[in-house]
């Protein structure tokens, strides 16, 4: 399991659009995020650095925890 502090997060779109932004690159992706505390946790056949990338690209800040 991979886990992620991701800075900006404050609604559920935003819950979503990373979860989705992960889900498109995996499919097979499992995502969960703590909307309150920032963290996102992926367990996935991608890189953490693939991921990073997918989160900043929605817009994020991030940082592999």
């Amino acid at each position: 399991m991979q886990r992620f502090n991701v800075q900006g997060m404050t609604c559920g779109h935003c819950v979503k659009s990373v979860t989705q932004a992960i889900k498109n690159d995996d499919p097979a992706a499992e995502v969960q995020v703590d909307l309150a505390s920032g963290v996102v946790q992926v367990e996935s056949s991608l890189t953490a650095a693939q991921v990073s990338e997918l989160i900043r690209e929605e817009g994020y800040q991030v940082q592999v925890a």
